[in-house]
């Protein structure tokens, strides 16, 4: 791995990657019950008593992330491929995380590509490794540097490209309150960052699956 990458791989870290104390559930609940209270309802009244209940466990499923392994997920590489060496690119993945600031959701596709060198991960586990990262409490600038840094780490490739585009609830639903703009961030490592045509020839894949 070459300097660079062990310098992005290190900048790249966050608290994120770093496993907290959780409080019981009773307590998750309980601070539900203090937000009802706080937006000005009841958390006794019928409609609103099961809730706190209700919450907490989607909680558990919006913030799944917290409980996967980056690492685990790509440990798998196949070697016997037929000396294959040019770009593997998944694109329009879906995806829907929370915004650390607000907590309200942001949502769209990621598009995620790499040159191997020893050999190709199950396709399937790039679709999860964006999962695990969007099933955290995030920014999408972030998530976006997060997914390019696990790949750097587990795979080692020539380059990897992450391109992310969403639309943010903390946008849409409140302050400015422009439904429909999104957000476009993009991570470039080695022969991605290095040579402009490959940028050019990620993007251009990318486009062209909007037919």
């Amino acid at each position: 791995m070459s300097d660079v990458v062990k310098s992005l791989s290190a900048r790249l870290t966050t608290a994120a990657d770093k496993p907290v104390a959780s409080p019981t559930r009773e307590e998750a609940e309980a601070a539900v019950r203090t937000l009802i209270r706080w937006a000005g309802d009841d958390p006794t009244r019928e409609g609103l008593q099961d809730t706190p209940k209700r919450v907490a466990k989607a909680f558990r499923e919006f913030y799944s992330g917290y409980g996967e392994d980056p690492s685990e997920i790509l440990d798998k590489i196949f070697a016997e491929v037929e000396g294959y060496d040019d770009i593997v690119l998944v694109r329009d993945i879906p995806f829907h995380s929370h915004c650390e600031h607000h907590m309200v959701p942001f949502f769209g596709v990621a598009h995620v590509a790499y040159y191997p060198t020893k050999g190709v991960v199950g396709l399937s586990k790039l679709a999860r490794l964006v999962d695990a990262y969007a099933h955290r409490l995030q920014t999408q600038e972030t998530m976006t540097s997060q997914i390019a840094r696990a790949m750097v780490k587990a795979l080692d490739p020539r380059g990897v490209a992450v391109m992310i585009e969403a639309e943010h609830m903390c946008m849409s639903m409140r302050g400015i309150q422009k439904a429909g703009a999104l957000t476009l961030t993009t991570q470039f490592t080695g022969i991605f960052k290095e040579e402009p045509a490959e940028q050019v020839r990620f993007l251009t894949l990318v486009r062209n699956s909007r037919g």
